[in-house]
Formats: C-alpha cells, structure tokens, sequence
C-alpha cells in the first residue's frame, strides 16, 4: 500500500481534516506519516493533538507516495513555506497524489502547482486560486488528475475517500495489482 504524508500547521490545524480523511485512508490499508513546520505536538482548533514524527526540512518526498495538506485556521503558516512548496512540487512533478482541504490549497496555488487546473477552497482561499490561474469548481472536493482539493470540514470524509480512489486507481493501471493485496508505490 502507499505511505502517505499528512502535513498540519503545529497549531490550530482543524481537527476533522487530519482525522477524518487519516481513517480513511488506514482504513484502506494506507500508511500514515504525519509532518509539520517541526517534529512533536501538534494542537488542533478543537484541542484534538497529533504527534508530528518530522519537521518538513525532513522530508524527503521520493518517500511518500502523496501528501495531503490540512486545513484550518494555522495552515496559514505553509503558505509560502518553502519545505511545503517543496514537497508539493517533488510529489506533482512526479505524478504522485498532491491533496489540500480547506485553506491548505493556497498552498498549492503559491507553489504554482494549480495554474489551469480544475481546484476549489474554503471561501476566503478562492482568491488566491484564482489569482495562480486555478480553474475555480463549485464543487466541494475537486479531483484533476493526481490533485485534490476540498472546501472544508463537512467534505472531509468525501476527500479521504477520493484520496483512496485515486490511490486504488493508480495501483491498477500500474499493473501492481493482480487480484491480490500487493505492496505498490504510486
């Protein structure tokens, strides 16, 4: 299965969007790695804590098979952080998976990953899409290829399971899947 890296703000991350699209995709037998501006506690809105294993300068992205950025009101943080930009690009130039839920696509757009491409936000964010050229959708979770955005918490079970979709679609056009569970790096 594929190691996926879930990367939240160290503060004021929205609980529901690491958590809920995180147990759909373990659920689906995905790995979890969860990553941050540095390694230990992280604090969502609601109190909700999640032990970030690395800080982004740690990543190496040929490591995972996708990352997803999460929303909330900290998120702000990753907007022009050049680890998140980084990762995002490395993972997208390499067609792997790039997903971001609710202010988190700003990141995509500010990492110029979303000119001409179909992607959504939480309200506030449809700016800054717009503004790198995104293809604004009035969808809630928008898929163009490998990358997916979603407009907020109420979405977030929907974007972990398009998320496992594309991830299970990748799988068997790769030809990795022959009617057995097999190991795949996407």
């Amino acid at each position: 299965m594929s190691n996926l890296l879930f990367v939240v703000a160290p503060t004021d991350f929205r609980d529901e969007e690491l958590f809920v699209p995180r147990r759909e995709v373990e659920a689906a037998g995905h790995q979890v790695t969860i990553a941050s501006t540095r390694a230990g506690t992280c604090i969502g809105v609601h109190d909700a804590t999640v032990q970030a294993t690395l800080a982004l300068a740690a990543v190496e992205p040929r490591d995972f098979d996708g990352v997803i950025f999460v929303g909330g009101a900290g998120a702000r943080v990753l907007f022009d952080d050049p680890d998140a930009h980084r990762i995002a690009q490395a993972l997208h130039a390499t067609g792997r998976l790039v997903a971001a839920i609710c202010v988190a696509p700003t990141i995509l757009a500010r990492a110029r990953l979303l000119a001409g491409r179909r992607a959504t936000a939480f309200s506030s964010s449809l700016p800054a899409l717009s503004a790198a050229g995104a293809v604004l959708s009035d969808g809630d979770v928008v898929v163009d290829g490998t990358l997916v955005t979603a407009s907020g918490p109420a979405h977030a079970r929907r974007f972990g399971r398009e998320i496992v979709r594309i991830l299970g679609a990748r799988r068997v056009d790769q030809g990795e899947l022959t009617g057995h569970a097999a190991p795949s790096r996407v």
